[in-house]
């Protein structure tokens, strides 16, 4: 048999493969979603349990090492496939060979982060006898300005660190064996090789962040940490002084409180604004916000997440509401999320309809949430006066700045502190928590305090060696700014209508590289959004 011949079988048996694949992949993946999304809203031990069960399944199916011998077999033979269908066979040859770990050890690390996931997700912090929420503790925060009280509801935050450490710990080994048994050296090492990354051009991309916006940072955190001396009558500012428990967002501005925009209104508003907005840009969100769950109830989870539940448009979000600047964020953020999900090309092979990448969907939802605080939006869509929006203009503008360079110094502590975190887990990973902060965050390391506040952080079990794609989305969301948004001169639904055709329908359809340089006619780099903190920057001097 010649070789044309040869390769023209292997291309047929591909398409047969990845065919019943798709259908295979399909159907597990709705009983996948279906059952997360139950134990989501229920937080009870039987909706998990079915939830991890889901997942094991998809997990035996892809371990399969006949499966994964003739995909890799078939792909290396077939040479004349299409892109969108050979782009769909390696990522599916990407999912068998992540999966070649032992059915017993596999089942072991699911049921672990399933078992966490749900102490997250029920535990409530107790202060003084009372049991709380977690959005409960953080408006006490936001409001008591003796320090004292102050470090106790911090404490009082931290307390499902405890709990979780030891679990967190077994569970980094776990995944570290799993890692060894496919070659890598330890699970952040192969997590970031399955994101399409290599390890050396993440480290390089933090590590001029470091360098780059450390300087900035600084200088902002000096400013903001005297006005908080001025304002809990301290002489030093430790890290129960700022509302957010981990230093990832920026303390309220002494100038302005952008909750100021949003008072006197329900949780409905909230909802109502997003629906609005996204009118505006040409998308109705309505058919998604219908099976979504937007409000607290007991058991639920209390964070805010996006879900395609089934690849043909349900696409829902889960928020827990309340009528503030914080929450109108979190809902613009997750339809950004859902808008990309609902207008992906349903065309596509259904493992490779999905986003371009998780960063590129994190950058869309962090553009979108943004617009929250931002003056203009506030004028069109929330009814604030073009003077009242010129008068806080400047303030606005300096809290922007400072949670940018915040959360970009928060991003930089976790993606260094998780791969020491797999590089060791025996080592003591709560000093180690003290001088990553320490390092770059410039917080007090706490001494005397040897609790695990860093596994008071769910993202550690419910989104492993994940929160570095949050900065890369705001590498992403600032050069969509400076071409997509540019490009679109100010009109709503032109800069819809672009990224409908250039972010969204592609889904993943190409290499991450190549669909940021097609969709911002650059690659992806530090350059666009350093220079927006620098204009910014300016503008205030």
């Amino acid at each position: 048999m010649n070789s044309q011949l040869i390769a023209q079988n292997a291309e047929e048996e591909l398409a047969a493969f990845m065919k019943s694949y798709q259908d295979d992949y399909k159907r597990m993946y709705c009983e996948s979603s279906y059952t997360w999304w139950d134990s989501m809203i229920e937080g009870t031990k039987e909706s998990f349990e079915k939830a991890a069960a889901a997942q094991i399944a998809i997990s035996k199916y892809h371990s399969d090492p006949e499966r994964y011998e003739t995909l890799k077999k078939l792909r290396a033979s077939a040479k004349n496939v299409d892109p969108i269908s050979a782009r769909a066979a390696y990522v599916a040859e990407r999912e068998f060979e992540q999966a070649q770990i032992p059915s017993e050890l596999n089942e072991k690390i699911v049921n672990l982060a399933s078992e966490i996931e749900q102490l997250f997700q029920t535990q409530r912090a107790t202060l003084d006898g009372v049991e709380y929420t977690n959005n409960e503790l953080l408006a006490m925060l936001e409001k008591e300005l003796d320090s004292e009280k102050r470090y106790e509801i911090w404490d009082a935050l931290k307390q499902v660190g405890e709990l979780v450490a030891p679990k967190m710990i077994q569970l980094a080994k776990l995944r570290n064996e799993a890692a060894r048994t496919l070659g890598y050296n330890n699970y952040w090492e192969m997590t970031v090789s399955f994101q399409e990354f290599q390890p050396e051009e993440l480290l390089s991309i933090f590590t001029d962040l470091d360098r780059l916006t450390r300087p900035l940072f600084l200088e902002v955190k000096d400013k903001m940490d005297a006005e908080l001396k001025e304002k809990f009558g301290v002489d030093k500012i430790m890290p129960w002084h700022y509302d957010n428990p981990f230093f990832q967002q920026a303390p309220p501005s002494a100038k302005i409180n952008a909750n100021e925009f949003y008072q006197g209104i329900t949780g409905q508003d909230i909802v109502d604004t997003s629906i609005k907005y996204y009118e505006k840009l040409g998308f109705d969100v309505h058919p998604i916000l219908a099976n979504s769950d937007l409000f607290e109830k007991e058991g639920k989870s209390q964070h805010g997440f996006c879900n395609d539940m089934n690849l043909e448009g349900d696409v829902r979000i889960l928020t827990n509401i309340k009528p503030d600047a914080e929450w109108m964020d979190t809902q613009l953020h997750e339809l950004g999320h859902a808008i990309y999900d609902y207008n992906l090309d349903r065309t596509l092979p259904c493992n490779i309809r999905s986003a371009a990448h998780i960063f590129t969907t994190e950058g869309i939802a962090m553009l979108f949430g943004a617009k929250a605080r931002d003056p203009q939006w506030l004028v069109e869509n929330r009814g604030v006066s073009q003077r009242r929006a010129e008068e806080v203009a400047n303030a606005l503008a300096e809290q922007r700045l400072r949670e940018q360079l915040i959360f970009c110094r928060w991003t930089i502590v976790m993606t260094f502190f998780e791969k020491a975190l797999y590089e060791n887990p025996d080592q003591d990973l709560n000093k180690l928590w003290g001088e990553t902060t320490a390092r770059y965050q410039g917080l007090d390391p706490l001494e005397g305090r040897n609790k695990a506040d860093w596994a008071s952080k769910p993202h550690f079990v419910i989104a492993p060696v994940y929160y570095h794609n949050y900065m890369l989305g705001e590498l992403f969301g600032a050069q969509v700014r400076k071409t997509l948004e540019k490009e679109a001169q100010g009109n709503p639904k032109e800069f819809g209508r672009l990224l409908l055709q250039k972010v969204f329908r592609p889904g993943n359809s190409l290499p991450w590289e190549e669909f940021v340089k097609e969709a911002t006619n650059e690659p992806l780099s530090v350059k666009a959004f350093v220079e927006e903190l620098e204009v910014a920057s300016k503008s205030l001097n």
